[in-house]
């Protein structure tokens, strides 16, 4: 699934001359939120609900350099969805080499936010989600 296309700015790079780590980050979180609101997990519902998402745990592999310029996009797919969590995975591609510049790993809880704790997804966010569980984007993914 498309989450999030972009373009890296002169801004974007650090004293090397690439994309600073907070950056590749930052994608990442716009591309999580895009993912949650495809799911049901929608800003509307969050604030009503009184709900919240927490990432409990995040690895990045940062396979590429990416250069001012460089046009980006990150495609995501589902690997678990739990009651209460839910793991998925971001590839952010260089749109014109197509090569994997970055791959991330997240594991995101569904939180009451009033009494701060975990809670369960309704029954149709975790239907959504199932429908995107899927195998990993690329080949290299798989190692």
């Amino acid at each position: 699934m498309l989450t999030y296309r972009g373009t890296v700015f002169p801004w974007h790079c650090d004293h090397v001359g690439h994309m600073n780590v907070m950056w590749y980050v930052g994608k990442f979180d716009e591309a999580t939120w895009q993912l949650f609101n495809a799911i049901g997990l929608t800003p509307s519902y969050l604030r009503t609900a009184q709900r919240g998402m927490a990432a409990v745990d995040q690895q990045i592999k940062y396979l590429r350099e990416l250069h001012a310029g460089a046009v980006v996009t990150i495609r995501t797919v589902v690997r678990e969805v739990h009651e209460k969590r839910i793991v998925f995975v971001h590839e952010m591609c260089n749109d014109e080499t197509g090569e994997v510049a970055a791959r991330t790993i997240l594991v995101a809880v569904h939180m009451d936010t009033s009494i701060r704790k975990s809670c369960p997804f309704p029954p149709s966010v975790i239907e959504s989600a199932k429908a995107l569980i899927g195998p990993p984007q690329s080949p290299e993914a798989q190692k």
